[in-house]
């Protein structure tokens, strides 16, 4: 796997690290990949022959660390659902894996605290059962990350909805979230028992990608992350956007009429043309980017295969080896 700008782990930290060493990266070493050591990352290149690309490649690493192979992509080895629910949880909050399920907004639109992936939120009563979840089937897990507010956090679901957005309120600074909750809420959703909570309740979501995926003839997994894209972001597809969808695949020619990655672009187009006219480019380059597997969405770099394991395999595969 590359590791690139917006990148966060240990593979990070070595990196900073060995860079901090060589007198080549004068930032905190807290295994944040930001522009700092994207430039040391150059300098470094530079030094050794390498293209200056800013990114840590399998070549680059190999020259760092001769003794070490590269890192692999944790989340690449995970369900596909939850494959599809980091990539859409990454381009709404803008982070790579894991951090992606860490997303966390204050009170900017009344709702008390978003948090996770997909935003779940206090005022609208679906951030709640996730937090539910946790506390009753990894209680440990959770009171070894609140500790002294455990017994907060846990009763909280309790208070009457006004209480429970009161006290969201009440520990945020002009709409961002006061440590210690910050780095509580963040180290929670860093944490295996958390995400695979919040990939069962995207499981409806999923379900429906995968059966649009079938409405459409579109097999690959990155064909599910676009639909699920799709059904996260505007929910679904019209009858009059499909009957345009149908008739732009009619006039492939003969020889792309089973290519996956044409049809998956006309989805994209005319999703994003139905779209609110401020955010049509929006929503073409978000989802062109799946469409292709590659793309830059708000300043990020993307590529499906190498950080998601979002492939043109065949979703069928996948789904039968998870069961």
């Amino acid at each position: 796997m590359t590791i690139r700008s917006g990148m966060s782990g240990d593979a990070v930290t070595r990196i900073e690290q060995l860079l901090a060493n060589l007198k080549l990266y004068r930032g905190p070493v807290d295994g944040c990949f930001g522009g700092g050591l994207e430039a040391a990352v150059k300098t470094y290149q530079n030094q050794q022959g390498l293209t200056p690309s800013g990114t840590v490649d399998p070549a680059t690493w190999a020259r760092m660390f001769p003794n070490d192979p590269p890192p692999v992509s944790e989340i690449a080895s995970c369900s596909l659902s939850q494959r599809c629910l980091a990539l859409t949880g990454s381009f709404e909050t803008g982070k790579y894996p894991p951090d992606c399920f860490c997303g966390i907004t204050g009170d900017f639109d009344q709702m008390g605290l978003s948090f996770g992936a997909l935003q779940w939120n206090v005022g609208q009563g679906t951030l709640q059962p996730l937090l539910i979840q946790m506390f009753d089937q990894h209680a440990d897990v959770a009171r070894n990350i609140f500790h002294e507010h455990f017994d907060i956090v846990t009763t909280l679901h309790a208070e009457p909805l006004a209480d429970q957005l009161a006290f969201a309120r009440s520990v945020q600074t002009r709409g961002l979230l006061q440590e210690p909750w910050q780095g509580m809420l963040t180290a929670l959703g860093r944490t295996p028992e958390f995400q695979g909570i919040q990939t069962d309740h995207a499981s409806k979501i999923f379900q429906k990608a995968v059966q649009m995926c079938g409405d459409y003839g579109l097999v690959s997994e990155r064909a599910v992350a676009l639909m699920f894209d799709i059904a996260t972001q505007g929910g679904s597809i019209s009858s009059i956007i499909r009957a345009q969808i149908m008739a732009d695949f009619a006039q492939l020619p003969k020889a792309d009429c089973s290519n996956e990655v044409a049809k998956m672009c006309i989805v994209a187009n005319r999703r994003a043309a139905a779209s609110s006219p401020k955010f049509v480019d929006d929503v073409r380059i978000r989802k062109l980017t799946i469409a292709n597997g590659t793309g830059t969405v708000h300043g990020i770099f993307y590529d499906l295969d190498d950080v998601f394991g979002l492939t043109l395999n065949p979703f069928a595969k996948a789904l039968g080896a998870a069961q």
